[in-house]
């Protein structure tokens, strides 16, 4: 009940900022544009440019909730609570966009994969979750949060393929997917895709737990009253 309103509280202060959503909606939709002569390059453009979008929204919602979470804590609110329901809005508006991105390239698109675009679009909308509240979490400003995600994403995009660097980059599980999709590879890139996407939210998590553990820890009265009587 509690992650429900949490959920809830996130989507509408979300639906507030409307010129920032309205902003990282069209984002995608730039992207797919711009590359929309060469069908694979548009389709894979689109979907990293949803990532980035989710991934910025859940920056500006984790900065912008950070006094919030203590008085929460405070209140008998659990931090997986707090985080598992922020994430969860965070994946059900990334999903709606989907939806409607998917939409776009079902009817401007001739794929005969179409259905792995899905799954292209799973990894980046969870991952950018994720990696978002991670970074907000981490440097807690929204400008320096939002040049970080624009580093990853064009040293993501620019990275060469074959090289270690790009392989280490939290969205190349999205590369490896549209491998399989676009260029109708073999499943194997479809199944390594797959697993790079787990293996990066399964470290995203654990950065995620360790630093609201941190951040979020509430100290026991006793210890404030000591200090006080030393001083």
């Amino acid at each position: 009940m509690q992650a429900w309103t949490i959920a809830r509280l996130t989507v509408r202060e979300l639906l507030r900022r409307r010129s920032v959503g309205i902003s990282l909606i069209i984002l995608p939709l730039a992207f797919y544009l711009a590359r929309h002569e060469v069908s694979g390059q548009a389709v894979r453009m689109l979907v990293l440019g949803l990532g980035w979008a989710v991934a910025t929204l859940a920056l500006f919602t984790t900065v912008a909730s950070l006094g919030l979470d203590r008085r929460l804590r405070v209140a008998g609110y659990r931090i997986s609570t707090l985080i598992g329901g922020r994430l969860a809005a965070l994946v059900f508006i990334g999903l709606v966009l989907a939806a409607a991105y998917f939409v776009i390239v079902a009817i401007d698109q001739d794929l005969d994969r179409l259905w792995a675009i899905c799954v292209m679009m799973l990894c980046a909308i969870t991952i950018g979750s994720v990696l978002g509240v991670v970074i907000g979490m981490l440097l807690r400003r929204e400008l320096e949060g939002a040049l970080v995600l624009l580093t990853i994403l064009a040293t993501q995009m620019i990275a060469d393929p074959d090289g270690s660097l790009a392989k280490v980059m939290p969205f190349w599980s999205v590369r490896q997917v549209a491998t399989y999709t676009i260029d109708e590879e073999a499943s194997s890139y479809l199944a390594g895709g797959i697993g790079h996407g787990v293996l990066t939210l399964l470290s995203l998590g654990i950065v995620c737990a360790v630093v609201s553990v941190a951040r979020l820890r509430i100290h026991p009265p006793d210890r404030y009253l000591s200090t006080s009587a030393a001083a």
